[in-house]
């Protein structure tokens, strides 16, 4: 796979990719198993048909899946580097310090959940090492994205408030932005991105104009939804962007598999 990103080029270490797709995997579904674990208890006064509060699991049962899982996702990403490894265990303690805790505080929260997408991407740059430090901006872009999200997603049961659509927004628009703002580099083709960029712009913007307009729990949830569907198109610009828009239809192709298990489970 060449890569032209500031004057390196080369073959990517596809030998890593699996262990890192295992890394993300296990890191993913630990992190939601553990959120169910600390929402038991508000689980079972709001959402009693979730597999904790109905009885089909017990807590200890779910932390002891849950643990395995964040263990899986960092003993996988080890064997590509310990740089990968490290990254792993962060992301891993963010995502329990957000179910714990982090969740919730207004602006604390989505600050610390985006963080912990800001670190799997660097995650997946990791499978060659040498470009994490020169590439590491690159997490800013889902730590706003996920932080706006997860802003507007507090209202999904209660609701929300315009204000908070607002800022959530803003950020969307903050994230198209430096979609193409990218192309000042040289690495990366911003005309590649932008069929990618304006998908992501148009999946996303109207759900979140319209919570904004009416900060209701359905509109905030049908938000939720698309905003966490369009982290493919968001993905895909940025593949596209840095390796040619080959790479980002490949990319693409997941969103079909993403909206079809999002009619089998809750997204929001």
């Amino acid at each position: 796979m060449a890569l032209g990103l500031d004057g390196w080029s080369g073959s990517a270490p596809l030998q890593a990719l699996p262990w890192l797709l295992l890394a993300t995997t296990g890191l993913y579904g630990g992190g939601v198993v553990f959120n169910d674990v600390f929402d038991a208890a508000v689980d079972a006064r709001e959402r009693p048909e979730r597999p904790l509060p109905s009885g089909r699991a017990s807590r200890r049962g779910g932390a002891l899946v849950g643990g395995g899982l964040l263990l899986v996702g960092i003993a996988a990403a080890a064997q590509v580097s310990a740089l990968s490894g490290g990254l792993a265990a962060a992301i891993a303690l963010a995502a329990l310090l957000y179910d714990a805790a982090g969740k919730h505080h207004v602006l604390l929260g989505p600050l610390n959940m985006g963080l912990c997408r800001g670190g799997n991407l660097l995650l997946g740059v990791s499978a060659v090492p040498a470009l994490v430090p020169d590439l590491w901006f690159l997490a800013l872009i889902p730590v706003a994205y996920v932080a706006a999200i997860t802003a507007v997603g507090q209202g999904e049961v209660r609701g929300g408030t315009r204000r908070t659509g607002l800022l959530a927004l803003t950020l969307i628009v903050l994230v198209v932005g430096s979609l193409l703002l990218l192309g000042l580099r040289p690495a990366y083709a911003a005309l590649s991105a932008l069929p990618f960029a304006l998908l992501f712009a148009g999946q996303t913007l109207p759900a979140f104009v319209k919570a904004t307009r009416n900060p209701a729990p359905a509109p905030i949830q049908d938000a939720v939804k698309a905003g966490v569907l369009a982290l493919v198109p968001l993905d895909a610009a940025l593949a596209a962007g840095f390796g040619g828009w080959p790479y980002g239809l490949v990319v693409l192709l997941l969103l079909p598999v993403s909206r079809g298990l999002a009619r089998l489970f809750a997204v929001a």
